[in-house]
């Protein structure tokens, strides 16, 4: 099984900045791309950004295109989201994910290894 547990989230005033992480780890597993989706209360869970692990293509919504950037190290099994100039809309809780094959990004069929989630609250 492959655990993927995210830190990073918190509190911030909008405006400010915020970096998640992302480290998997368990049994040996070659991710095709990786990324974030969230969930902000009473709404859907949505696709905020994913990078490819090989080659590093990335892709973003457009609510946080120019705001938020999406890295990887592929030594640490660590994926990065890189937030700022976060907007009191940012409020949800973060998921990382990992997909074994390719696919389309912005659809969570496409994952098969999901976190627990980060909360970031964004306060205005």
């Amino acid at each position: 099984q492959v655990q993927l547990v995210e830190s990073g989230g918190g509190l911030v005033q909008a405006g400010g900045s915020l970096r998640l992480s992302c480290a998997a780890s368990g049994r040996p597993f070659r991710a095709a791309h990786m990324g974030w989706f969230r969930q902000a209360p009473g709404k859907e869970r949505e696709f905020v950004a994913a990078i490819r692990w090989s080659g590093g293509s990335t892709s973003y919504a457009d609510s946080v295109k120019g705001r938020f950037t999406i890295t990887r190290d592929n030594a640490k099994n660590t994926v990065y989201l890189q937030m700022n100039s976060l907007k009191p809309e940012d409020t949800a809780v973060y998921y990382c994910n990992a997909a074994g094959n390719s696919g389309s990004y912005s659809m969570e069929g496409v994952y098969d290894y999901w976190g627990q989630g980060t909360q970031v609250t964004v306060s205005s």
